[in-house]
């Protein structure tokens, strides 16, 4: 397989044609850091930020805004119903320089967000989504800045929106489309059905990120192998291994060379990491310590340490307490191989998906849908 080559959006290249989703409690700085030196030439985008909670100056909002010096390109995701709430929101990024690239969530599939007409159900009122997208790429193209957007294949097999989708974010100005090969009643089970990603890419002309289900630099060549999507987004793949950037790097360069760390080298990410959420949570140690706790159940998924040793982790308030349980560890062990490229965390199945009353009777809105969902903005100001 040839080298894989890199992807433009819009005025930013990007080398290496890898890009880190973003995941709600997951991507903030700290993380996107620590995955980029692995990676230095991806693309690494924050966490989901509520356009509503931005607007409203929210100080978490805020906070998930904010970036590394060190960080190549400073990469933005909003989320939002109402056009109008998102283009504000788009507006304060532009006019504050918070970034350089906009990605737009029409991708998430949680109930709190799909039963207000928002991430993957927003794409199945073509109007809202056709709107929303356009105000946001005026106001960001006036700037220069690429936006994006993020999708699902549709509510459900009976409900698939993705190609029309994606054709309106093409035509609506958007640089490129990342397609997580599910639908929302999927949520996050089985296997991502990564056909569609190569249906998407056959009728677009905008670069095409392929999403769902890559666990190791392999299922990443698969991937644009058999979809020949122009780059990959990782999500759940990454938790607990930044050093997958670093694998599809030499993947996509033809190398077989892979980083497979001692329990050592994994505490010593775990440490830098933790020392870096200090930082982002302005000097509160109990903050950046109760913030890795999920983190550190991915950092030594499959590693011999025993059940008391996790809980001990667990319990964790300061970084003292951070380092007196590393030095408890043998830093020799070696990485299980029975953990290489495997899923990891809980495989998630939705019941049902949650969404407006009669949201499914029509593709577009009347009069009376805006009313309920904008007139009281029922987008949570709050985090």
């Amino acid at each position: 397989m040839p080298a894989i080559a890199p992807v433009r959006i819009g005025g930013i290249e990007v080398p290496t044609p890898v890009v880190l989703s973003p995941m709600a409690g997951v991507t903030n700085w700290p993380f996107r850091v620590i995955c980029e030196e692995y990676g230095p030439d991806g693309l690494y985008v924050a966490e989901m930020i509520t356009a509503r909670a931005l607007v409203a100056r929210n100080p978490k909002a805020l906070r998930l805004c904010r970036f590394a010096p060190s960080e190549r390109v400073r990469s933005l995701q909003l989320y939002g119903v109402n056009p109008a709430i998102v283009e504000q929101a788009a507006r304060i990024v532009v006019d504050e320089d918070m970034a350089d690239h906009v990605d737009l969530n029409f991708g998430c599939p949680v109930p709190k967000v799909t039963r207000r007409g928002g991430g993957s159900a927003l794409p199945w009122k073509t109007d809202i989504y056709t709107d929303l997208i356009r105000r946001v790429v005026r106001v960001c193209g006036e700037a220069g800045i690429p936006v994006t957007a993020k999708i699902r294949v549709g509510i459900d097999h009976d409900h698939e929106t993705f190609l029309e989708a994606g054709h309106i974010a093409q035509e609506e100005g958007c640089a490129a489309v990342t397609l997580h090969a599910r639908t929302t009643a999927e949520y996050y089970g089985g296997h991502s059905d990564w056909s569609r990603i190569g249906e998407l890419k056959e009728r677009l002309d905008i670069p095409v990120f392929g999403n769902g289900d890559i666990w190791g630099a392999d299922d990443a060549l698969a991937m644009i192998r058999e979809t020949g999507c122009d780059g990959v987004a990782i999500g759940r793949g990454c938790q607990g291994r930044p050093w997958l950037f670093a694998d599809i790097r030499h993947a996509f360069e033809g190398s077989d060379e892979r980083f497979n760390p001692t329990l050592g080298e994994v505490c010593r990410v775990i440490r830098r990491h933790a020392g870096l959420l200090v930082e982002f949570y302005d000097g509160d140690e109990r903050m950046a310590v109760h913030d890795l706790r999920k983190h550190v159940a991915w950092y030594l998924k499959g590693f011999p340490v025993g059940g008391s040793t996790r809980r001990a982790f667990m319990e964790c308030e300061s970084l003292a307490d951070v380092d007196r349980e590393i030095a408890r560890l043998d830093p020799d062990v070696e990485f299980p191989p029975r953990v290489v490229d495997k899923p990891r965390g809980r495989v998630r199945f939705a019941k049902k998906v949650h969404l407006p009353y009669g949201w499914l009777d029509s593709r577009t809105t009347s009069h009376e849908e805006r009313e309920t969902l904008f007139g009281d903005d029922p987008m949570d100001a709050s985090y």
